[in-house]
């Protein structure tokens, strides 16, 4: 068990990074079919999924917390709304017939590294108006309110903010002209590194640690230390988080399985439908709504108290 505790420390990031994503660069760059960038998400997720069994962060975090339906749920609908975003991508460019920017002619390869640091800069940015804006917030609480970080984590999101997200993020890179290709790429990869940047798994990062938005370094994102995790909002990398001034590399204390949530949303509703509701009922500053409350219509009456992961009190 050590050695493959050992094995998956080290080599759980590369895998993922460089083996699924370069495995989902052969299929494109070789014209297969795209279904077998489904196969390979899959792969990312099961991946996840063991690796946190093997060597976890917390133990805790691996422990049913009556949440698994609705992640489900967040999943299938994350990957249908990128799905049709690169299905739009034509109709897109018709309506902004403007190609004279986007680098075509350079290898499959360059124009996708490109498209990802232009999206990571785009999407760190929206993040970190995320946690200012109070409009925002209310809409991307929705993925701060889990009580743990594992492999879905990173897909839990409501879907008007994915929406925002893929306008801001990716509707820009489209009307510049960049091909479908390399499109269906960014989305693969963007799904894996948010798979990697939120799985419960204890890997090795290294040098590149303090330069790299995975691991350690978004674990303090998500504490529910009041305006404490409002740091380290990178995508992958932290360089633009250190232009912003809100690179933190160690929390101001250790963090524990029960720091993850938000501080005022101790009973953060477990059922898809209630996280769809949670943004318009939600008041940033105003305490918990009254229906998450023990008795209120959208308590989490059956975990109360197995699924409740706040600071003990």
């Amino acid at each position: 068990m050590n050695a493959m505790r050992t094995g998956v420390r080290y080599l759980y990031a590369p895998f993922m990074m460089f083996g699924l994503i370069g495995a989902g660069y052969y299929v494109v760059a070789n014209g297969h079919s795209y279904a077998w960038l489904a196969v390979i998400l899959l792969t990312a997720i099961a991946t996840a999924f063991a690796a946190e069994r093997i060597s976890p962060w917390h133990a805790e975090w691996n422990e049913s917390h009556g949440d698994e339906f609705a992640n489900v749920w967040h999943w299938i609908v994350y990957e249908i709304s990128t799905v049709n975003g690169i299905l739009l991508i034509p109709t897109i460019t018709w309506l902004f017939p403007f190609q004279g920017i986007w680098p075509a002619q350079w290898p499959l390869l360059a124009q996708f590294l490109l498209a990802f640091v232009i999206a990571d800069f785009a999407f760190t940015v929206l993040h970190y108006l995320s946690h200012r804006w109070p409009v925002l917030w209310r809409l991307h609480a929705v993925h701060h309110g889990v009580g743990r970080l594992y492999g879905f984590n990173g897909i839990v999101r409501h879907p008007l903010h994915q929406s925002i997200d893929m306008i801001v993020g990716t509707m820009p890179l489209v009307i510049l002209g960049m091909p479908v290709d390399v499109a269906v790429l960014l989305g693969l990869a963007i799904s894996i590194t948010l798979i990697v940047q939120h799985s419960n798994v204890s890997y090795e990062l290294g040098p590149l640690r303090n330069y790299l938005a995975i691991g350690q370094i978004h674990h303090l994102h998500h504490v529910n230390w009041g305006t404490e995790g409002d740091c380290n909002f990178g995508l992958l990398f932290s360089h633009w988080d250190k232009l912003l001034g809100t690179f933190h590399p160690e929390p101001p204390r250790p963090i524990t399985a029960n720091d993850m949530g938000i501080d005022e949303i101790p009973h953060f509703p477990k059922t898809f439908l209630e996280q769809l509701v949670f943004p318009f009922v939600y008041k940033p500053g105003k305490g918990e709504p009254e229906r998450y409350r023990p008795g209120g219509a959208g308590h989490p009456e059956d975990h109360q108290d197995a699924d409740r992961m706040h600071p003990a009190e």
